[in-house]
């Protein structure tokens, strides 16, 4: 925890240092106000001995008044000047916090989404949407600590125990031990308290998560009858998240018991040591009052350091997990000056590739294919032979166990994955969308698209059609992950943003799977327009949307077992895509 703590205020020290005027703006603005606000008990002092000290003569008591309302005049003007100072302070405090959150929350949105695509599918997204949202909120909180705690504490102690010393001594001896083991006892006891904030903050990650899949869930909770399965789940989560939560809680109500015990005895004590210099003849009441204003003001800020420094480091504990997410580097990386992929043709070539997930058995073994540019090819072979992988490695969502895997006859592992997804397009078996207009979900195959174009791009895949009828057309909302249109549709429009994309590489998997009859056909036509002049990968379990293609290949357990075009593979009798064929074609039927 230690070493996260730094390296927590390390992403915060470089966001905040790129605004240093308005940072040391900060700082001195409440530098200059603490040190005024602490100048005042002087005068009240000097205040309280004039009007001890009495007056004599007519002459005597007009000076007298002179000197009280003098110094009442300067009272006045440190007050004002301090209030002025503070009140400043708040506005660039919001200018201040405000820019840097800001760049904060983008540069964890940015290293969120150089994560791989497999650390999405082992995290709830809820869950990383939440470590993003502590994280800025631990600097905003932090911040404010900084300047409306610590700084104006450590200012009045050093004044205070400066003033004191040149008072009395042992007084400020006195004040120096209190302060120390105060501080000692704080910080024991912090340390003690945050490996049970650790525990709450995992807690409070994991209701979170558990809250996000259920909701994304909601259909599955009610058609297969979870409800109560899921209330019970979710009520044992945030029962241990009470228990954890109570006993923080707990333990910080314990601690502000000790230490309002210390806080009595500062006061006392320093009060019955004052009353005790005072029988000497060496405090006067101006004296008085000057102590006891100082160890008002030493209470305030001390109760608040035991409070603070608790926050202070629970904030630390919430920022904790988002930390871990920046120090943990990518899986997928670009190598040291890696270059563009320069896409041509397409042609591709799996090199003798072989890949596992993790400690698993081999999913590919010693895999080669070659696909000539512009060759339409169609991988088939039952579930779990590695046809997805193979699309997986294409799309470098893994790093190869070994050989390589060329585009052109480029290095996919030597060329930047930005380069190499803007070569190839997808249209997955079930795409999600943005919770944006249809227009934007279809643009975003190419930003810089017209609407001209886009309405194009939606023609061609016949989805203008279904656009047309809705009340606000191409304006439309199409809810999260796309939820208000039909799969049917969300495919067509899917399909729509491969074809404004115009990669020279395509890859289908299952892309007509959520498609009726109908829409197949209409589809189908758009799909041959999309794949021309293209390379084309298909995945497909539906054989009669493949026989057309130029290359049909069968996978299984990770190697090629069949390799030629449909009218080949068929006169294979024994081969595994000729029975697949007979089967669909009638097989249920004999």
């Amino acid at each position: 925890m230690k070493t996260n703590t730094k390296k927590t205020i390390s992403y915060y020290w470089q966001a905040a240092k790129k605004h240093p005027i308005s940072g040391l703006s900060l700082f001195g603005t409440m530098f200059v106000a603490t040190i005024l606000g602490l100048v005042t008990p002087l005068y009240y002092k000097q205040l309280f001995n004039q009007l001890a000290a009495g007056v004599g003569s007519t002459n005597a008591a007009q000076a007298a008044q002179t000197a009280l309302i003098a110094t009442l005049i300067i009272i006045a003007c440190l007050k004002f000047g301090a209030l002025f100072l503070r009140r400043l302070n708040n506005f660039l405090l919001n200018y201040f916090e405000s820019k840097v959150i800001a760049e904060l929350t983008d540069f964890c949105f940015a290293e969120m989404h150089k994560r791989s695509f497999s650390y999405f599918n082992n995290n709830f997204v809820g869950s990383l949407t939440k470590k993003i949202k502590w994280f800025v909120s631990a600097f905003e909180a932090l911040c404010d600590r900084v300047i409306w705690n610590f700084l104006p504490l450590v200012v009045s102690l050093v004044v205070i125990i400066f003033v004191f010393w040149s008072i009395n001594r042992n007084l400020a001896i006195g004040v120096i031990a209190w302060i120390v083991l105060f501080m000692i006892v704080n910080w024991v006891f912090t340390r003690y308290k945050m490996k049970f904030d650790l525990v709450r903050t995992e807690l409070e990650t994991k209701s979170t998560g558990l809250l996000a899949d259920t909701l994304t869930n909601n259909a599955n909770v009610k058609l297969f009858n979870g409800y109560q399965r899921e209330v019970k789940k979710y009520a044992s989560v945030t029962e241990s998240l009470r228990k954890a939560r109570r006993w923080t809680w707990d333990l910080g109500a314990i601690f502000d018991s000790i230490q309002g015990l210390f806080m009595v005895a500062l006061e006392v004590g320093i009060i019955a040591y004052a009353i005790y210099l005072y029988t000497l003849g060496q405090f006067t009441i101006g004296d008085f009052v000057l102590v006891q204003s100082y160890v008002g003001n030493l209470v305030d800020k001390m109760w608040d350091f035991g409070n603070v420094i608790r926050w202070t480091y629970q904030n630390l504990a919430d920022a904790e997990e988002m930390t871990v997410v920046l120090e943990t580097p990518p899986d997928i990386v670009d190598v040291p000056n890696a270059k563009k992929l320069k896409a041509g043709e397409g042609s591709i070539e799996f090199d003798k590739v072989n890949f596992k997930y993790g400690d698993s058995h081999d999913i590919l073994n010693n895999f080669s294919l070659t696909i000539p540019a512009r060759q339409r090819l169609a991988i088939i072979g039952p579930s779990g032979a590695g046809k997805t992988t193979v699309i997986k490695l294409l799309f470098r969502m893994h790093d190869l166990t070994g050989g390589r895997i060329l585009i052109d006859g480029q290095n996919l592992s030597e060329v930047t994955q930005e380069s190499l997804w803007n070569a190839v397009s997808l249209v997955p078996q079930d795409p999600i969308l943005f919770h944006r207009t249809i227009k934007e979900n279809i643009q975003y195959g190419r930003p810089s698209a017209t609407e001209k174009e886009i309405i194009a791009a939606a023609k061609a895949a016949h989805c203008h059609e279904f656009i047309s009828k809705l009340d606000k057309g191409y304006d439309t909302f199409v809810g999260e992950r796309g939820i208000k249109l039909s799969g049917g549709e969300r495919q067509r429009v899917a399909i729509a943003r491969a074809i404004l994309k115009n990669a020279p590489i395509l890859v289908l998997d299952e892309a007509t799977s959520s498609l009726d009859s109908q829409s197949e056909r209409l589809i189908q036509a758009a799909l041959d327009r999309l794949m021309k002049d293209k390379t084309v990968i298909v995945i497909a379990h539906r054989l009669s949307t493949i026989r057309k293609m130029d290359r049909i290949i069968t996978v299984d357990a990770g190697r090629i077992t069949e390799d030629g075009t449909h009218d080949e593979l068929l006169h294979q009798a024994s081969g595994t895509y000729s029975k697949l064929w007979n089967l669909q074609a009638g097989g249920f039927i004999k």
